[in-house]
């Protein structure tokens, strides 16, 4: 790979068991090297039993191996990668919550909506709530945009990302860890 410069954005993809604490182990790594958690999403993942940290941060190429490197010595982490946004698809979701009275009013808040594909969620006599996927700077642009009609609640959620390779890395390194494991057994065995 090649060295990527300072203030980089990163996604790190962490795999763990689902134990108490592992959250608060992750992100002490990242406070003792002074760094700021852009965003952060947790959920499970494609595998049975594995859940999946997707962790956004600023930071050099150096820096973020090193960190990648002390979240695997975590006991409950079976492995952990970083990537750069061209080598992942990512999403965010954002949630707005804007006067309805104000919307009502507006002969271009039904084009705003269209133009931004957001969705409408909910429409009641005091507030409407939208919704839109998207990156970082279109959920942000839809927001400056919202502005005007009197933006009640704003929400984004952290990034969830995906590879865009053909193979998930886990899983193969998950099978190398079993066929190591049944060759440790069989030699044992003998």
């Amino acid at each position: 790979m090649q060295e990527q410069k300072e203030n980089t954005l990163y996604t790190v993809t962490v795999y763990t068991e689902n134990q108490v604490g592992i959250l608060n182990q992750i992100s002490i790594i990242f406070t003792r090297r002074n760094l700021n958690i852009w965003s952060l999403s947790v959920s499970s993942s494609a595998i049975e039993g594995v859940h999946k940290f997707t962790i956004a941060c600023r930071t050099d190429q150096k820096t973020i191996e090193a960190v990648v490197r002390q979240i695997e010595k975590r006991i409950d982490v079976i492995k952990a990668f970083y990537y750069t946004d061209d080598e992942i698809i990512y999403q965010e979701v954002a949630l707005y919550k804007v006067q309805t009275d104000n919307i009502l009013e507006s002969p271009d808040f039904e084009e705003l909506v269209r133009r931004n594909n957001a969705q409408i969620l909910e429409i009641n006599r005091t507030y409407t709530v939208l919704q839109k996927t998207g990156h970082c700077d279109e959920t942000r642009r839809l927001y400056d945009e919202l502005a005007p009609y009197g933006v009640l609640q704003f929400v984004r959620s952290g990034r969830v990302a995906i590879t865009k390779s053909t193979v998930e890395r886990v899983s193969r390194f998950i099978e190398l860890q079993d066929k190591r494991a049944e060759r440790t057994k069989m030699v044992n065995a003998d």
